[in-house]
């Protein structure tokens, strides 16, 4: 019997992000809130929260988690 090697999970390739996007996302993953990151980056919240609305659908997310995850893997 040969072992066969597996691995356990494989991230996608990411779409490209916008800088803003990747900005915002980098952030999000360094644990800041919304407000915080809005005020780091000079936006409103709701711009934040439209900018993660629009990597959750490039990046095939649905939650906080995933997206941090994938971005530690991207190394943002």
């Amino acid at each position: 019997m040969t072992p066969t090697l597996t691995t356990p999970h494989t991230t996608p390739a990411a779409p490209d992000l916008a800088p803003r996007e990747q900005e915002t996302l980098r952030h999000i993953a360094a644990g800041h809130t919304y407000l915080q990151t809005a005020r780091h980056m000079g936006l409103s919240k709701h711009t934040v929260d439209a900018y993660l609305r629009r990597i959750r659908a490039k990046l095939n997310v649905n939650n906080t988690a995933e997206m941090t995850r994938i971005a530690i893997t991207l190394g943002l």
